[in-house]
């Protein structure tokens, strides 16, 4: 089988909204929806990382990419987060997504397992061949403790519904072994806020951002800016969106992004316990990085 899926742009890290009683909150899940889409994303990422996916059930997950689906209407590609300790499992979650109807999956590699990199192979083989839809692999070791090999991803690349990764570890040297490795057919996503700017120069097509939560306007134009050829204005939208990125580390993740995601009004609630609330002073904090990007909140002291 293959594919003509090309993963580019900016595509947000979708925060999983929740009511007051713990339940996903659908109204202001097409609220970040709508959000997202207005500031220009070209693609929508649920159920990941940024998204809870480990607090989730599967019904829940299930609900929430329907949404997100449904409320997209075709206008941007969404992509879902199907990774899980198992071959088994993940294999069971990309069938889910893709009967939810996501046009694409994101597979972090396990975690709190530590497989060698013949077992993140046969992982990946054995999950793109339970599902039609196109794969992006998923390397976050600073989460997961496990990195994927360069070599790795050459030999995974010959799946054909195998398109691409998004790399989190923030090392760019390699971002830029994968890219120059690969070749042409296979899409590399940054997935550092801080480096989207460098990424799109060593080649890669585009970011999955968490920060797009917030501000989409901004790291869209990081990408549209350097596609049109304007480096100068692209970098300057990377340097206005790094105090956001690096805001992150005011609270146990993923909780920062979501304060920073009430703040502006979308009320998505807290994070599942254990992660909990920002103090006071991490809050003023994080209310003045957003004022001083220039977005208005509901911050009351």
């Amino acid at each position: 089988m293959t594919t003509d899926f090309v993963p580019k742009g900016i595509i947000p890290a979708m925060v999983t909204p929740f009511t007051d009683d713990d339940r996903i909150n659908e109204k202001s899940l097409r609220q970040l929806t709508e959000h997202c889409i207005a500031g220009g994303v070209h693609g929508l990422f649920c159920v990941g990382s940024q998204g809870e996916f480990w607090a989730l059930d599967h019904d829940e997950k299930r609900q929430v990419i329907e949404i997100v689906v449904d409320q997209a209407a075709g206008r941007v590609p969404v992509y879902a987060g199907t990774g899980a300790l198992t071959t088994r499992e993940a294999a069971k979650l990309s069938r889910l997504a893709e009967d939810a109807g996501a046009q694409a999956i994101s597979v972090i590699t396990p975690f709190f397992i530590t497989p060698n990199q013949k077992e993140l192979i046969e992982y990946y083989t054995g999950i793109a061949a339970a599902t039609s839809l196109p794969v992006l692999l998923y390397n976050n070791p600073d989460r997961t403790k496990v990195n994927i090999a360069v070599e790795t991803v050459c030999k995974l690349a010959e799946v054909p519904n195998i398109i691409g990764l998004k790399d989190s570890s923030g090392d760019l040297q390699l971002t830029a072994e994968y890219i120059r490795c690969t070749g042409p057919g296979f899409y590399v996503m940054m997935g550092r806020d801080t480096l989207i700017y460098g990424g799109l120069l060593y080649g890669c097509t585009g970011s999955i951002a968490a920060s797009a939560n917030v501000k989409p306007s901004v790291p869209v134009e990081i990408y549209e800016a350097f596609v049109a050829g304007d480096l100068k204005r692209s970098l300057a939208a990377q340097r206005a969106l790094a105090p956001l990125r690096i805001g992150f580390g005011l609270g146990t993740f993923p909780g920062v992004v979501k304060e920073a995601v009430n703040l502006i009004g979308i009320p998505c609630g807290r994070s599942r316990s254990p992660v909990g609330e920002l103090a006071p002073d991490k809050l003023r904090q994080l209310n003045d990085i957003l004022v001083g990007m220039g977005i208005q909140t509901n911050y009351g002291g």
